[in-house]
């Protein structure tokens, strides 16, 4: 089951394809695919992503669906890779949240979402 927690629209910065982490934007009220942990990470796009200057929705808080990247087990911090999916945060990344499921790459899974910098 999935119950998305707060859901904003933001302007897509850039194309945003369904389902990817996403950071803030170069102006306020856009987004933009995430491409590593090092920025803050502020959320996950919906089942619906957005081409450049459409508006899409962020899952803010809750939790999200995302395409993994790579094998990732309950629990491990997740950050972003080069295309926007999960992975495993390593030291200093900033991390949108949790995994609340096992997967493998290009599988969808489900993240909780808890922003945050590992140490």
């Amino acid at each position: 089951m999935n119950i998305p927690g707060l859901t904003v629209a933001k302007t897509a910065e850039g194309e945003v394809k369904p389902r990817l982490i996403v950071c803030h934007g170069s102006e306020d009220g856009l987004a933009k695919t995430a491409i590593d942990g090092n920025a803050l990470l502020i959320g996950v796009s919906t089942i619906v992503g957005g081409g450049d200057g459409e508006v899409f929705d962020v899952v803010r808080s809750g939790l999200a669906q995302v395409f993994y990247s790579e094998t990732i087990a309950i629990g491990d911090p997740i950050t972003a890779n080069a295309d926007g999916r999960a992975k495993k945060a390593m030291s200093g990344d900033f991390i949108i949240g949790y995994a609340e499921v096992v997967g493998d790459a290009d599988e969808l899974g489900t993240i909780w979402i808890a922003p945050s910098k590992q140490a």
